[in-house]
């Protein structure tokens, strides 16, 4: 039994065993791959407070350690399904059953990949899916963005804002975005629209990105591709549907959900900000709402 038990060790689920653990409470963090989440594909952050440039798996490090002094546990084990009895959790891991008398859920979210080859090999060294992460470090130079959704629009606004030029590729025809969107990526000058391709090639020097490839036998010069075909919540394991919406897991603004003691924080939630500062930001705030539950409980 614990007093809370963490399904998730990415920056949210780090963020929120610190808090809790550092307030007293017995503290475990379990995630089969270990500590970091996407940190760990993450090669330069330098938009965190305070930190300047530092890389993924610098920070997590750090987060762990940070975590480790306070005394929480980490166990390398995969979440299989929970359960609620009275006052009591119940999850059903890969190694057996935890019982704890809290939960924060900071599973995250995993980005779509488009398949491509190359789209592995090149990861972090110019093949991105996150625009604010990644864009500065593409400053004053030629990017390709693909997708058609909001997000997909928004970066590649935000993108042409700080490099040279942005090409837009979409597999269809028109775009799924707001109609708003849409014309205001027509507008800017900097943006130039692909329709009715898919890519079919990622190639570079094998350090960084040169060249995308399209399905017409097309190429285009670039220095980085931001995909942005939609994000798959990692909440599957979770029985109770009714807490999510669309597959993410629905909260109020302390990070509680409608099923009391059970909280999320980070990427697996709806938010509409998904950054390593903001999922740190809801672990806290996750962690801190878990106390006023447990104190409210003990008395």
């Amino acid at each position: 039994m614990v007093d809370v038990l963490i399904v998730g060790a990415g920056p949210g689920g780090m963020s929120a065993a610190i808090y809790s653990a550092r307030s007293g409470y017995s503290t475990r963090l379990i995630d089969p791959m270990g500590c970091g989440g996407q940190l760990l594909f993450i090669d330069e952050i330098e938009n965190y407070p305070g930190l300047g440039r530092t890389s993924g798996y610098k920070l997590s490090e750090d987060m762990e350690s940070q975590a480790a002094s306070f005394g929480v546990e980490v166990e390398y084990t995969e979440a299989l399904s929970l359960s609620k009895s009275g006052d009591i959790f119940t999850i059903e891991t890969s190694d057996g059953k935890i019982e704890a008398r809290s939960v924060i859920i900071a599973t995250g979210a995993s980005h779509r990949h488009l398949g491509a080859e190359g789209e592995e090999e090149y990861q972090g060294k110019g093949v991105s899916y996150c625009a604010t992460c990644d864009g500065p470090f593409f400053k004053n130079k030629k990017v390709v963005v693909v997708g058609g959704g909001d997000t997909a629009l928004t970066d590649a606004l935000y993108l042409s804002k700080i490099c040279s030029e942005v090409v837009l590729v979409h597999r269809r025809e028109e775009f799924r975005a707001q109609k708003i969107l849409v014309d205001r990526v027509k507008r800017e000058k900097k943006i130039s629209l692909i329709l009715g391709r898919n890519v079919r090639r990622i190639a570079g020097d094998g350090n960084k990105v040169e060249r995308i490839e399209l399905d017409d036998g097309s190429s285009i010069e670039a220095s980085a591709i931001f995909i942005f075909v939609g994000t798959t919540p990692n909440t599957s394991w979770i029985g109770d549907k009714s807490i999510l919406e669309n597959g993410f897991v629905k909260t109020d603004r302390m990070m509680r959900t409608a099923i009391a003691g059970l909280f999320a924080s980070g990427d697996a939630r709806t938010t509409p900000f998904r950054q390593v500062v903001t999922a740190a930001g809801d672990g806290a705030l996750a962690a801190h709402a878990a106390d006023e539950y447990l104190s409210h409980q003990s008395m």
